[in-house]
Protein backbone atom coordinates (compact mmCIF):
# COMPACT_ATOMS: atom_id res chain seq x y z
CA UNK A 1 0.00 0.00 0.00
CA UNK A 2 1.23 3.38 -0.84
CA UNK A 3 0.36 6.87 0.49
CA UNK A 4 0.16 10.08 -0.49
CA UNK A 5 1.10 13.37 0.64
CA UNK A 6 -1.13 16.05 -1.69
CA UNK A 7 -2.15 19.48 -2.06
CA UNK A 8 -5.44 20.84 -3.08
CA UNK A 9 -6.58 23.92 -4.93
CA UNK A 10 -9.83 25.81 -4.02
CA UNK A 11 -11.67 26.28 -7.22
CA UNK A 12 -13.17 29.44 -6.12
CA UNK A 13 -11.19 31.36 -3.75
CA UNK A 14 -7.16 31.18 -3.09
CA UNK A 15 -6.80 28.76 -1.08
CA UNK A 16 -4.64 25.73 -0.60
CA UNK A 17 -5.05 22.46 1.48
CA UNK A 18 -2.08 19.88 2.62
CA UNK A 19 -3.01 16.41 3.77
CA UNK A 20 -2.29 12.68 3.42
CA UNK A 21 -3.99 9.78 2.77
CA UNK A 22 -3.97 6.41 1.30
CA UNK A 23 -7.09 6.73 -1.45
CA UNK A 24 -6.24 10.19 -3.42
CA UNK A 25 -10.13 9.62 -5.12
CA UNK A 26 -11.87 8.69 -2.37
CA UNK A 27 -10.51 12.07 0.28
CA UNK A 28 -10.95 14.29 -2.64
CA UNK A 29 -14.53 13.38 -3.27
CA UNK A 30 -14.92 14.05 0.77
CA UNK A 31 -13.19 17.27 0.61
CA UNK A 32 -16.16 18.06 -2.21
CA UNK A 33 -18.77 16.47 -0.75
CA UNK A 34 -18.64 19.03 2.97
CA UNK A 35 -17.18 16.06 4.78
CA UNK A 36 -14.67 17.91 5.99
CA UNK A 37 -14.89 20.67 8.02
CA UNK A 38 -11.95 22.53 7.42
CA UNK A 39 -12.29 23.27 3.23
CA UNK A 40 -16.36 22.75 3.00
CA UNK A 41 -16.43 26.40 2.67
CA UNK A 42 -14.05 26.96 0.11
CA UNK A 43 -15.53 24.10 -2.14
CA UNK A 44 -14.78 22.64 -4.95
CA UNK A 45 -11.47 21.13 -4.75
CA UNK A 46 -9.46 20.03 -7.34
CA UNK A 47 -6.08 18.47 -6.88
CA UNK A 48 -3.22 20.93 -7.55
CA UNK A 49 -0.05 18.45 -6.64
CA UNK A 50 0.74 14.63 -4.86
CA UNK A 51 3.58 13.06 -4.29
CA UNK A 52 3.91 9.31 -2.81
CA UNK A 53 4.91 7.29 0.07
CA UNK A 54 6.06 3.75 0.68
CA UNK A 55 4.72 4.08 4.55
CA UNK A 56 2.41 6.69 6.57
CA UNK A 57 4.94 8.01 8.71
CA UNK A 58 7.12 9.23 5.73
CA UNK A 59 4.12 10.89 4.37
CA UNK A 60 3.07 12.61 7.71
CA UNK A 61 6.62 13.82 7.83
CA UNK A 62 6.67 15.46 4.13
CA UNK A 63 2.82 16.63 4.79
CA UNK A 64 4.16 18.65 7.73
CA UNK A 65 7.26 19.69 5.77
CA UNK A 66 4.83 21.27 3.10
CA UNK A 67 2.30 22.97 5.84
CA UNK A 68 5.86 24.69 6.65
CA UNK A 69 6.63 25.93 3.53
CA UNK A 70 2.60 27.04 2.45
CA UNK A 71 2.90 30.14 1.50
CA UNK A 72 6.51 30.39 0.50
CA UNK A 73 8.30 31.06 -3.10
CA UNK A 74 9.28 27.23 -2.64
CA UNK A 75 5.98 26.27 -2.30
CA UNK A 76 4.46 28.31 -4.87
CA UNK A 77 7.02 26.84 -7.34
CA UNK A 78 6.25 23.36 -6.37
CA UNK A 79 2.28 23.49 -6.92
CA UNK A 80 2.54 25.87 -9.83
CA UNK A 81 1.11 29.00 -8.63
CA UNK A 82 0.81 30.38 -12.06
CA UNK A 83 -2.53 28.18 -12.28
CA UNK A 84 -3.88 30.00 -9.14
Amino acid sequence: MSFIVYVLRSMVRERSYIGQTDDLTARLRRHNEGRVRSTKAYRPWSIAYFEKYETRAEAMRREKELKGLKGTAKFLKLVDAAKW
